[in-house]
């Protein structure tokens, strides 16, 4: 038996990679390693494929049946907001259509376990301090419109097939549970300011005019490993049959605005590195925290690192890859 994670060379996807093959899992990695790496991956299986390409069905469907896969866990989508509204039917056929091959195998294959990366972009800007699962979704961007089309796919499976699933609603994402894990792909707040400073540039924040005390977006910041860790234990439960809910959000409660992000990653790097205010960028809510309430209810699950740990972990990360940072000398 083994499970095959979708985008498991990835940032998340690694590092639930490792925590599987920690319990003595099989894995079967299946990824395009657009913005993965096979060195990430361990002794896992790796399957070198687009989930949206026009044999994928077939490949992940043999695949499934060959190595026995009892579920799946599905990270292969592209995320990032601004890009979404500049080229939607990229993300529609990234995000929508290669979900729709991976749940068509896994009905050819039989396999009916599915753990799905979504997002917390789902709710678009909802008028609450706190955003529980029951809160209506509208999104604002063409990235958190693939995400709920996600859950709606999977929801449909389920009538037509018994598809037993979880969708996590992700927050933001950050940290590192190792040093070779970190996030190095440039798509994410902390390694976009890690990398405009190794380049003697300013670290740049998009919007100082929302309605939040220091006028930059306020986010839910979750460490990487608390993440993985939801992974688990949502495959947990599905293993033992489905939870009383579909959705779950995965995210702290606690709010930190973007400019608390750069001013914590000076405090870590030991340098006042410049910074750049610049427009705000098309999609961004002003602010996004998440109830994880229910998670924690269900699955048993809770954040156990804060904000310094993410920080603290990030730069540690960033240090020891290729490109680590130089402060300027006094």
């Amino acid at each position: 038996m083994s499970i095959l994670v979708c985008g498991g060379a990835g940032y998340i996807g690694a590092h639930v990679v490792r925590l599987l093959q920690q319990r003595g899992e099989k894995v079967i990695v299946v990824d395009d390693l657009s913005t993965g790496r096979k060195d990430r991956i361990g002794n896992a299986t790796l399957v070198t494929l687009d989930v949206a390409a026009s044999d994928a069905v077939t490949v992940l469907a043999n695949t499934m049946v060959d190595e026995d896969v009892t579920g799946v866990i599905h990270f292969a989508a592209r995320k990032q907001v601004g890009e979404s509204v500049e080229r939607p039917m990229r993300y529609y056929r990234q995000n929508v259509g290669g979900l729709a091959n991976v749940l068509s195998a896994m009905n050819e294959a039989g396999v009916d376990q599915m753990i799905f990366s979504s997002s917390a972009a789902v709710y678009g800007m909802p008028d609450v301090p706190t955003v529980s699962e029951d809160v209506p979704c509208h999104p604002i961007n063409p990235y958190g419109e693939t995400k709920l089309i996600g859950e709606w796919m999977m929801a449909d499976c389920q009538r037509a097939w018994d598809l037993k699933w979880i969708g996590l609603r992700y927050f933001n994402v950050a940290g590192a549970g190792w040093d070779d894990l970190a996030d190095s792909a440039i798509l994410n707040l902390i390694p976009m300011v890690l990398d405009r400073v190794e380049r003697g540039e300013a670290a740049k924040i998009f919007g100082t005019d929302y309605p939040t005390p220091d006028g930059t977006c306020v986010r839910d910041y979750i460490h990487v490993l608390d993440l993985a860790e939801a992974h688990i234990a949502a495959l947990t439960a599905l293993a033992t049959g489905q939870p009383s809910h579909h959705t779950y959000n995965v995210g702290t409660g606690i709010g930190t605005s973007v400019r608390e992000i750069v001013d914590g990653l000076r405090r870590v790097a030991g340098w006042e590195f410049p910074v750049e205010e610049c427009d705000r960028r098309a999609g961004d809510p002003p602010t996004l925290i998440g109830d994880p309430l229910s998670i924690g209810v269900d699955l048993g699950w809770k954040a156990n690192h804060g904000l310094d740990e993410i920080l603290d972990s990030a730069y540690s990360g960033w240090q020891a890859g290729p490109r680590p940072i130089t402060a300027p000398r006094a």
